[in-house]
């Protein structure tokens, strides 16, 4: 929503682009390796990540422009690879604000500080605030650089039927219905997600009572780059707010509406004001500033029980529903986008059996399930379900006013990549390693001279060797062999030894290890992980 008298497009800060439908009619009934449903972030990434292994797609969005206001605004550190190897960080980097510190007040006393987990070693910051219209825009302009994507804006899926080896997609535009196939489908069509419903799917889980407006406003304030959190505030006791600051002076202020407060009266452009104005008050700030938009959301855990439908497969907000809690909600949909991507790439290719696909839904449905185990903790505390649940929340609070350890549990408990441990495609940890990153998890960071080892990273996947001999007994085009030095940093970080290998994925996961690895079973893995057989 807008302040009155402000076009729903019209910010303070962002200029919004129009995008016509598709004015050259020739060709657009003529079949797509992959379509995909949703220009959002999710569904550029997707198309990025599809683009960098060779495969071309069709982007429909029935939107004219990005979608409006701040919305997802923390980005985790492993996003940024993501845009990294899909060629779209520059403009990121140039804009967002990193951060690795969060606070937590209770009445007015500070009972938390923490600090995320950072080093030299890694080539970007654990955190990022951006808002989501540069989000998209900036993937934008990478995928209209692409010549393996075509977008197709102001362009409605109004059903998808299953066709001999693919999909039948109808599509309505300004100009007319028409009908095109597609071998493969991506639905990444968000949390309210039409190509969901018109396969008679529906998300499961749990609802949480908790409602929270969201508001940014612009203004001059010089308080840093980190989350601050507040429970229980004079202005709105009881209750939970969040506040970011952003690029451009945007501050995004999250308020948790009261019990029984009614949420259209909330939401009125008065009310919104009222209570911003009272939150600037809490913390101090009495200088002048301007409302730039609003909305409202509640905390749910809610996923499909599949996150495959034959030849159609849900990634993002169509797949699962998490709460903001612990900034997971975009993170995890774009390591959907970045996971099915290569995967999909290889089975078109012909590289891989169709088998290798089975994987998807288990493993990044195996990661929504853990963002729910520590988003639902985050959730309970922030927003407590029931009355139990908000007398131990404030019990535990007024605890950590004069003992520090109990501050913890304020913790939002961040998000972290998730380990494909039990993935079909990872293999067995070797038991010779005493530490070091295992399989399936991502792969750490580590400085390499003046670069990074995520820089030697081809675009298939990687073998990261110190035995010399190893490397001479492979020679793919798709296997990118980085020979390491015992004396670097990605020797300690690795927990090496003279012949130990890392086999590490297209999306940056590791797909085995071995203390003292021999030719044999590298290339077993590769194949079982590359699909090149089935597992």
């Amino acid at each position: 929503m807008r302040p009155t008298g402000r076009a729903d497009t019209e910010s303070l800060y962002f200029d919004y682009p129009h995008f016509e439908a598709p004015t050259d009619r020739g060709g657009l009934e003529a079949r797509a390796p992959v379509a995909i449903v949703g220009a959002g972030p999710i569904g550029m990434t997707a198309a990025l990540a599809l683009a960098r292994q060779g495969v071309p797609s069709v982007l429909f969005d029935a939107k004219s422009t990005f979608n409006d206001g701040s919305r997802a605004i923390c980005v985790a550190r492993q996003s940024y690879n993501i845009f990294e190897s899909i060629g779209a960080i520059a403009p990121f980097l140039r804009k967002s604000l990193p951060w690795t510190k969060g606070r937590s007040f209770y009445r007015g006393q500070q009972i938390l500080e923490f600090e995320m987990p950072d080093s030299g070693q890694e080539k970007f910051r654990p955190m990022y605030n951006i808002q989501q219209q540069y989000i998209e825009q900036y993937l934008w302009q990478a995928v209209a650089s692409q010549s393996l994507i075509e977008t197709r804006w102001q362009s409605e899926i109004i059903n998808v039927a299953d066709c001999d080896g693919g999909a039948s997609l109808t599509i309505r535009d300004p100009m007319a219905t028409y009908e095109m196939k597609a071998d493969w489908v991506l639905a990444a069509d968000g949390a309210r997600s039409p190509v969901r419903k018109l396969r008679g799917l529906s998300l499961k889980g749990e609802n949480y009572e908790g409602r929270y407006v969201i508001a940014d406003i612009q203004m001059d304030h010089d308080y840093p780059t980190i989350r601050r959190a507040l429970f229980d505030p004079d202005c709105r006791r009881g209750g939970t707010i969040l506040i970011h600051k952003q690029p451009d002076n945007i501050w995004r202020i999250d308020y948790q509406l009261r019990d029984g407060e009614d949420e259209a009266a909330a939401i009125s452009e008065d009310n919104v004001r009222a209570s911003v104005a009272a939150v600037l008050q809490e913390i101090g700030h009495n200088g002048p500033w301007e409302l730039e938009w609003w909305s409202i959301y509640s905390a749910n855990t809610l996923a499909l029980d599949d996150y495959r439908d034959g030849r159609i497969f849900f990634i993002g907000d169509s797949a699962h529903i998490v709460p903001i809690f612990g900034v997971r909600g975009l993170n995890n949909g774009l390591a959907d986008a970045h996971n099915i991507a290569w995967k999909l790439a290889r089975v078109i290719q012909g590289r891989a059996v169709e088998s290798l696909l089975d994987s998807y839904s288990p493993e990044r449905r195996g990661a929504t399930l853990d963002v729910f185990a520590n988003a639902s903790k985050s959730a309970r505390f922030m927003t407590p379900p029931t009355p139990g649940w908000q007398l131990m929340r404030d019990a535990a609070l007024n605890l950590a006013l004069s003992h520090p350890f109990a501050g913890q549990l304020a913790n939002p408990r961040q998000m972290t990549p998730y380990t494909y441990a039990q993935s079909p495609i990872v293999a067995e940890d070797d038991p010779a390693f005493s530490g070091g990153p295992v399989p399936g998890a991502s792969l750490p960071g580590a400085q390499m001279g003046r670069g990074f080892l995520m820089d030697q990273l081809g675009a298939g996947f990687t073998l990261l060797t110190f035995d010399p001999s190893l490397a001479k007994d492979f020679s793919s085009n798709d296997l990118t062999i980085v020979l390491l030095d015992m004396n670097s940093s990605a020797a300690e970080m690795l927990a090496a030894g003279p012949r130990t290998a890392y086999l590490i994925r297209p999306d940056l996961h590791i797909a085995a290890r071995w203390f003292n690895a021999a030719s044999g079973e590298v290339r077993r893995a590769y194949e079982i992980s590359a699909g090149s057989v089935a597992p």
